[in-house]
């Protein structure tokens, strides 16, 4: 037969993906980032269980690899995940902290809403920022009344914080 009608391992179908890069930074997370995780991880081994249950076929492709590399990695980060739970009282801290939701208005006087949350929980465009993101840096110990310096690609944006609660 000839070569060409062949299929040999070319070594396209992966077995094992390389892991997802871990942050360096302490792996803080709100309670409500936990239960994402946690659900992430369920979902996941229920999609592994699902691609290997159509039997040897599925064995070695990409979808099963990167659903085995996506679990590999969150179930690191549940391991090293440090929940920060939110004061127990709920009163309005005095300053910008992780979990914190804060309002704010540029120059413009456009106002925004911003939660800190970890890593694995930002969600930008939903007003979640990584606490390590140049945003939270610039408001993380701020109070109400302060303004703050936000450097970006464009140049620097100056914020006032007009409040500060845990509204999740």
């Amino acid at each position: 037969m000839n070569k060409a009608f062949t299929k040999e391992e070319d070594g396209s179908t992966p077995q094992r993906l390389p892991d997802l890069p871990i942050s360096q930074h302490p792996n803080h997370v709100t309670p409500e980032g936990l239960a994402q995780l946690q659900a992430r991880k369920v979902a996941l081994e229920a999609e592994i269980e699902r691609l290997r249950g159509h039997g040897d076929h599925m064995a070695g492709t990409w979808p099963l690899a990167v659903a085995e590399r996506d679990l590999r990695y969150v179930e690191a980060r549940l391991a090293s995940a440090i929940v920060i739970a939110p004061p127990e009282d709920k009163a309005p801290p005095g300053h910008v902290q992780f979990g914190a939701t804060v309002r704010v208005a540029d120059e413009d006087g456009r106002e925004a809403v911003y939660t800190i949350v970890g890593e694995d929980e930002a969600a930008p465009s939903d007003g979640l920022i990584s606490a390590h993101s140049p945003l939270a840096r610039a408001l993380l110990e701020a109070g109400v009344g302060d303004v703050v310096e936000w450097p970006k690609p464009t140049g620097i944006v100056e914020l006032e914080v007009l409040d500060i609660g845990f509204a999740r």
